[in-house]
């Protein structure tokens, strides 16, 4: 093929043509097992601390709808058992598991960990139908601090390695990716707290002044006031729509530019409200490639978990094998402790494959951020900033520079440092 000037075009960069095509990469990189085990651990972390709040804070009669009375019956294993199913391309009810069964991780990560606060939003304390106690308020409280605190850490360390490896294909270690989560802990943590706090204090002074309605006098003032509530709700409105839609990419942010949560509050707010439309169709982008990699990945972990059950129903029938998956058998202790021997390691494969789910919706957070940041800040997508860490240097050549005639020499710091290096190098003990 000839362009205009006549030289022959012998490939098509469909990338820069096209860069939301680097959403792709998510997939290959999330699938692999450092991410998949970092997912994997934090969701079991989230739900057991979930399980145990609910307990604490449950009594004996509450409806099933509350959040206490969710978790009653059944343990945070068994959530993650009612998640996948035992066998390839098999359709159920998972109402008691993560409600991620046939979605895609984009949508079901983001409602899983937004849970607590959606529930808080959605639940008017006046309603009489759907009356919140104080008990079940203060368990969403704790739940919603819990899931942030545990995903503060593993989600840092899922972007970390996602931003580096996007930017640059250089890998980050398991101890250099949990170094970095662990010494940016509390930006990760504070950078979606700070406009809850915003949402409070707002919501503090019309706390007052709907105290003051209930009397009629009262009411009249509180009538003439209104407008000043209109404008604390179009605060309020402002500040939850950047961190319930603009969450992940404030973690994205912490990882690409190794910067504050303050920083990554405003880049947040600034993609999300200078480019939404374009946001909202990286999302879909995101959505389709996570919900056909999910597809892939659920139900290779239902081919192992059904696999083995099959092979082994040859030896001891099916009837025999489906007595211990169940329970439904002998009730000895010995079949007892074979049953949740099986449903452990069962759910363990499970557990790894909800794994993917949830480092997927980290890296392709991040993909998007890189691509965000290239609409607004026109910066490329390959600028990251790297660690002192020495799993996330790169060494080279030195940089040269000229001299007072224009001859090429290496400059007096390049120099420095590639006589530290090289030295470095040498009293480092041989393979």
């Amino acid at each position: 093929m000839l362009d205009n000037e006549g030289v022959v075009l012998r490939a098509i960069c469909w990338s820069e043509i096209f860069p939301w095509l680097s959403i792709a990469k998510s997939f290959r990189l999330a699938i692999t097992l450092r991410l998949i085990t970092f997912g994997a651990a934090a969701v079991l972390l989230t739900l057991l601390g979930w399980w145990g709040i609910a307990n604490i804070f449950s009594h004996e009669r509450v409806p099933s709808s509350s959040w206490t009375g969710s978790f009653q019956g059944q343990s945070a294993w068994q959530v993650i058992d009612n998640s996948v199913p035992n066998r390839p391309f098999a359709g159920f009810d998972d109402s008691s598991g993560l409600n991620i069964h046939g979605r895609s991780p984009v949508v079901s990560t983001w409602a899983v960990l937004s849970r607590p606060v959606l529930r808080i939003l959605s639940i008017a304390p006046s309603a009489s139908d759907q009356a919140m106690s104080a008990s079940d308020f203060f368990a969403l409280i704790l739940s919603a601090v819990w899931s942030l605190a545990v995903w503060a850490y593993f989600g840092a360390a899922i972007s970390r390695v996602a931003a580096v490896q996007l930017a640059t294909g250089e890998r980050v270690g398991w101890g250099a990716s949990l170094r970095w989560a662990g010494a940016k802990w509390l930006a990760y943590f504070s950078a979606p707290v700070l406009p809850m706090l915003g949402v409070t204090l707002v919501v503090l002074p019309i706390l007052v002044l709907g105290l003051m309605m209930k009397a009629n006098t009262l009411a009249v003032l509180a009538a003439l006031l209104w407008p000043l509530v209109l404008a604390g709700g179009f605060v309020m409105t402002i500040l939850l729509l950047g961190v319930l839609m603009g969450w992940p990419l404030m973690w994205a942010t912490i990882s690409v530019e190794g910067t504050d949560s303050f920083d990554a509050l405003n880049r947040t707010y600034s993609y999300v409200f200078q480019r939404p439309f374009r946001y909202f169709f990286y999302a879909i982008v995101a959505a389709l490639v996570g919900w056909l990699g999910w597809i892939v990945v659920e139900n290779f972990a239902a081919s192992i978990i059904w696999l083995a059950s099959w092979a082994a129903s040859w030896g001891a029938g099916s009837a025999r094998i489906q007595e211990l998956t169940d329970g439904s058998g002998d009730e000895s202790s010995l079949a007892h402790a074979a049953t949740s021997l099986l449903a452990f390691w069962s759910g363990l494969v499970k557990l790894l494959a909800i794994g993917y789910s949830f480092s997927y919706f980290g890296v392709a957070s991040t993909a998007i951020y890189y691509l965000l940041r290239r609409d607004v800040d026109a910066r490329e997508t390959d600028e990251v900033f790297l660690d002192a860490d020495t799993s996330e240097q790169k060494f080279g050549l030195p940089k040269l520079q000229k001299d007072a005639a224009g001859a090429p020499e290496i400059g007096e710091n390049a120099a420095v440092e590639a006589g530290s290096a090289a030295e470095k190098a040498k009293n480092e003990p041989s393979a």
